[in-house]
């Protein structure tokens, strides 16, 4: 039997990270899952994949809570790398109406923090590997139609953010995606959200298994086609 291919999915606490983590083991991987504290869904996942699944404790906005992590697998030869870790606060606010602190927690976990995780696991990314994150529809500046503003500029800044850490790669980079899952039936997704879980993630993750030996930066949506910037 051919070994387990491996993958640290980050944010899988709940909704749609605690559902790639689901489906990456469904498909065999071996899966690192990290969550800021016990996640039930975590609990009752490695119950089903003991083998399988490892969960770790990780806060994306703590620096040496990445470094930690970093540090545990810098033995560690990963396959894939998906940073799913986000938020949405104050979605129907404008700039002048947001309270600051709810503007800037959403710019440190939606952009700051995955490309820090990005940026400490790098290294561990086998040649032919992929590192995916979660990013959205709403981040692509050119469609935008005013949405939910504040959550699109964070996913806009992710966006640019990953752009700048592939131009600083070059030709050298692995496969690097920045994947759109639709508008997912999730807790932050509300109940107006058009497709359930089951219409995304099992698309996203064929997108990232397909993606695995193709070098570059990609900005997609669950289909693997391309979103404009």
């Amino acid at each position: 039997m051919s070994q387990s291919k491996r993958i640290v999915v980050v944010g899988a606490s709940r909704g749609l990270g605690l559902a790639l983590a689901e489906e990456y083991c469904a498909r065999n991987w071996h899966v690192i899952a990290t969550s800021r504290g016990q996640s039930e869904g975590l609990d009752e996942l490695r119950e089903r994949y003991p083998s399988l699944l490892e969960i770790e404790t990780v806060d994306t906005t703590d620096i040496a809570s990445i470094r930690a992590l970093a540090r545990q697998l810098e033995t560690v030869s990963l396959d894939a790398l998906f940073v799913n870790a986000g938020i949405c606060k104050a979605n129907t606010l404008t700039p002048l109406e947001v309270a600051e602190k709810d503007f800037l927690d959403m710019m440190s976990t939606n952009a700051l923090g995955p490309m820090r995780v990005v940026e400490a696991l790098y290294d561990q990314i086998a040649k032919q590997g992929v590192i995916a994150i979660m990013s959205s529809e709403l981040g692509s500046i050119a469609n935008c139609t005013g949405f939910w503003e504040l959550y699109s500029s964070s996913k806009a800044a992710l966006n640019m953010l990953m752009k700048a850490f592939s131009a600083r790669q070059g030709d050298k980079s692995c496969s690097l995606i920045l994947i759109a899952p639709g508008w997912v039936q999730t807790e932050m997704g509300g109940a107006n959200a058009t497709l359930e879980i089951a219409q995304s993630i099992p698309f996203v993750v064929d997108v990232v298994e397909q993606s695995a030996g193709i070098p570059g930066l990609r900005f997609v949506n669950r289909h693997g086609e391309i979103l404009p910037w």
